[in-house]
């Protein structure tokens, strides 16, 4: 008997047929950072739908993505594999920023997701799911990359705008549309059409990316609201209570249609928010929102960056109003739905760890380490830098960051020191050298390719690898990537 079916058999006294496979709605928001819902501490957005799953069901505190923007982190879930193996590390290309000015030269970027890969959405159908995924996908949309060739029954991909924006495949909407209502609208629409088998929903939202851009209505609702610890802008809010409209939305569907008590409910989002930077040194990138009282925001490794809201649901099997302090990461969603479909493992290897009896609070060991391996570069607006290549591990409560261009260690104890400002690599050596060494050893393990030097140069102007000398605007636009 799985962990899982003897979790239900204590639950509720008899084990679940094969016929009542539990459904799962995963939900995905973009940039979303660690306070911008109610229920993780905001005093100015609005996330009543959100805070009702938290209230009724589990907040992981310690939850991380793969990395510290978009990409890595979809490659994670899909594959329950770090980077180095999949070789999604960040977003596009190397020549996104003027790495030549800096002494490393950055591994080469992998920016679509094998197909000899076996996704999750794969793994589902295969265990007997309907699955279907609306929204960003950012692993490759041509006919062999696309969602509906690597696992999903039915899918639609979108982002980049959010009023006329572009589908892939073309779908016909209203003109003035937004995109978070038209991926809502596509969702309740799959849930209707497979109430009657056990189904996979990924649902990952394009809001809150930038362009900044909401419905004027709800903008309005802002207008006049004073802002509270670095949250304080009205389209930015907007765009937040547009996500949580529409995680109100499933929930209603899912209510009428009766399946809201074998439905298994998760939010999260794929990296940190767009915001304190200030806390990082930066100047003149102030963001969208903050992410206090973590340090820095999307595109650092600090918690800003890496440290995300998840939030799961499930009447009658997730105890309410439950906090769960476990460290969590993208890849351990793999084995956790694997876990929870009774499902057949894929060909590769997986990375992450099954966090399912933790959801019925029958485990409370603590997590293995978790690794983070980022062998480029981030930039931001002047020529600064959010991120040079670097190394983390998160271990217990201690965290240590190696960056490769000088050795810098920093060590930070997270229990105490949740902002990341006492650097204790220089009052504990031992610990630091030791973290580092077993970061080491993970690198080999996942076949983790390093930086490699390089004679530091101006890019030459009009080149292609010019990065941020193309002007304040495309910097700009590429910092908040």
């Amino acid at each position: 008997m799985s962990r899982f079916l003897l979790a239900l058999a204590l639950l509720s006294g008899s084990v679940a047929t094969a016929a009542e496979k539990p459904n799962v709605v995963f939900i995905l928001a973009d940039d979303l950072g660690w306070t911008d819902l109610g229920c993780q501490g905001s005093k100015y957005y609005k996330t009543p739908n959100i805070d009702r799953l938290a209230a009724e069901g589990m907040r992981f505190t310690n939850g991380y993505t793969c990395g510290p923007n978009c990409q890595p982190t979809r490659a994670a879930l899909m594959s329950g594999q770090y980077g180095p193996r999949t070789g999604v590390y960040t977003v596009g290309g190397i020549d996104r920023f003027n790495w030549q000015s800096r002494p490393l030269r950055p591994i080469d970027n992998v920016s679509k997701l094998s197909p000899s890969i076996t996704t999750i959405g794969e793994t589902m159908k295969q265990a007997g799911y309907a699955t279907g995924m609306f929204g960003k996908w950012h692993l490759g949309e041509d006919p062999e990359h696309h969602p509906s060739a690597q696992g999903f029954d039915e899918a639609i991909v979108s982002s980049g705008q959010h009023f006329d924006f572009k589908t892939n495949p073309q779908t016909d909407y209203p003109k003035g549309t937004y995109l978070a209502d038209f991926l809502t609208q596509q969702a309740t629409g799959f849930l209707e059409r497979h109430q009657d088998d056990p189904f996979f929903l990924y649902l990952p939202h394009f809001g809150v990316h930038s362009p900044y851009q909401a419905k004027k209505d709800v903008v309005a609702e802002f207008k006049d609201e004073k802002g509270v610890g670095g949250h304080d802008d009205p389209t930015y809010a907007a765009m937040i209570a547009s996500v949580d409209e529409s995680v109100g939305k499933v929930v209603a569907k899912l209510e009428e249609l009766g399946l809201r008590d074998n439905t298994l409910i998760i939010f999260s989002s794929d990296n940190g928010g767009v915001g304190g930077y200030e806390s990082v040194g930066l100047v003149g990138k102030n963001g969208v929102t903050n992410n206090a009282p973590l340090r820095g925001g999307k595109g650092t490794l600090y918690e800003g960056g890496v440290r995300v809201p998840y939030i799961f649901n499930w009447p009658g099997k997730i105890e309410a109003k439950a906090v769960n302090k476990r460290p969590i990461n993208s890849v351990d969603l793999y084995p956790t739905l694997l876990e929870l479909a009774a499902a057949d493992p894929p060909a590769q290897q997986l990375d992450g760890v099954s966090y399912l009896s933790s959801l019925f609070g029958q485990n409370d060991e603590p997590r293995g380490p978790i690794y983070w391996h980022f062998p480029g570069y981030l930039g931001a607006a002047d020529n600064q830098w959010r991120t040079t290549p670097g190394g983390v591990v998160r271990d217990g409560d201690w965290k240590l960051l190696e960056y490769f261009e000088d050795g810098r260690l920093e060590l930070y104890n997270l229990a105490d020191d949740l902002g990341e400002m006492n650097n204790l690599s220089a009052a504990q050596p031992e610990r630091a050298k030791s973290m580092q060494e077993s970061l080491a050893e993970w690198r080999e393990s996942v076949g983790a390719k390093m930086p490699t030097k390089h004679e530091a140069t101006d890019a030459p102007k009009g080149s292609k690898k010019a990065g941020e000398q193309r002007g304040r605007k495309r910097r700009l636009n590429d910092a908040n990537r």
